[in-house]
């Protein structure tokens, strides 16, 4: 793990100052945190009124991030150039290296998409370590830490009565200056940010024994291409193609892209595991049967997707379990594959 002590850009502040900030930040930019209620925790635009419920060091939102900069259904000819700046805040890793992925396709030089180029420029990530886990993460099995180091602007963390900012970008830097305008900014006490490393650690040692027998990334992929025919129909025979593992999942990114009247056109989230996804003219369907379709998204994150990209197609957030109907567990596929 890396030593934050040595970074110099780790800041401080008292969590009454801190809101009082976010609640002054309002009035520039739309800001958006991680709510807790009585059985979830989503994200909800942050107002006067809830910025001391904002929830901190807790793993993963209801919502992965992607769906900041990839909304379900999206009119990109109406709905563009738009320059609300706007602040996520509360972010775990899982999602920031989900977003790692969809960078590398969206932002690609030679087709630059603007929709989320824009989304992506004017957007101040403040992302959070996890100090819990639970039950289905396994982001240390695919080598992902639970707390932000890359992509995303700021790490926050909070310990008892203040909190913390890493700065990891130059638009964090930025950001760091204009708090200053507002509250009274520090560098972190060494013993805090110790603090913070042993919280880190314990919870990389705990998702690595919650997770015992689970295969790593690269080995999952070698597995998952020498699956007998008998594992997805198993495993299958529960689907009812609804498509939550995908919407829910942080680096699931098919759209369709649906002409409208007026030469609109609009962008719409795309699975393969509708049953019309691969459906042409005719009927012809190249996956056909349910338990092609469902291997084909195991293939596409395993095998096809580190084939031409440098980021993980699955960051071990767990929500596709969770979101699942038919209760499919991809971690005890694997674990079978793997025996």
């Amino acid at each position: 793990m890396n030593d934050i002590t040595n970074m110099k850009k780790f800041y401080s502040l008292l969590y009454p100052d801190w809101n009082s900030a976010m609640d002054q930040l309002l009035a520039n930019y739309i800001i958006y945190g991680p709510i807790k209620t009585d059985d979830s925790i989503d994200y909800e635009i942050v107002h006067s009124e809830n910025i001391a419920e904002i929830s901190y060091n807790i793993p993963k939102p209801t919502t992965p991030l992607k769906t900041f900069f990839l909304p379900v259904k999206e009119n990109l000819t109406t709905e563009i150039n738009s320059n609300s700046k706007r602040i996520i805040i509360g972010t775990p890793n899982c999602d920031i290296q989900g977003l790692k992925i969809l960078d590398e396709i969206y932002l690609d030089k030679d087709y630059i998409d603007t929709a989320y180029k824009e989304k992506r420029d004017n957007t101040i990530l403040i992302a959070t370590s996890c100090f819990e886990t639970q039950e289905h993460c396994h982001c240390m099995i695919y080598g992902i830490q639970p707390f932000p180091k890359e992509i995303a602007d700021i790490s926050i963390s909070r310990v008892d009565t203040r909190m913390h900012l890493e700065v990891l970008s130059e638009k964090g830097e930025k950001f760091i200056s204009e708090l200053k305008n507002y509250a009274a900014v520090s560098n972190s006490p060494e013993s805090e940010i110790k603090d913070i490393e042993l919280k880190q650690s314990k919870i990389e040692n705990e998702i690595i024994a919650n997770n015992s027998g689970l295969p790593d990334y690269k080995k999952t992929g070698k597995i998952v291409q020498k699956a007998k025919e008998e594992i997805w129909n198993k495993y299958s025979s529960k689907c009812v193609s609804c498509g939550a593992c995908a919407t829910i999942c942080p680096t699931c990114t098919c759209f369709l892209l649906i002409d409208k009247p007026n030469f609109e056109k609009v962008r719409q989230l795309d699975t393969c595991q509708y049953p019309g996804f691969e459906r042409v003219a005719g009927g012809e369907d190249a996956l056909g049967e349910l338990p092609k379709k469902f291997r084909n998204r195991y293939f596409c994150k395993y095998v096809w997707k580190p084939q031409k990209f440098q980021s993980l197609a699955c960051t071990g957030c767990g929500r596709c379990i969770e979101a699942c109907i038919g209760k499919i567990n991809k971690n005890e596929l694997f674990r079978e594959l793997a025996n």
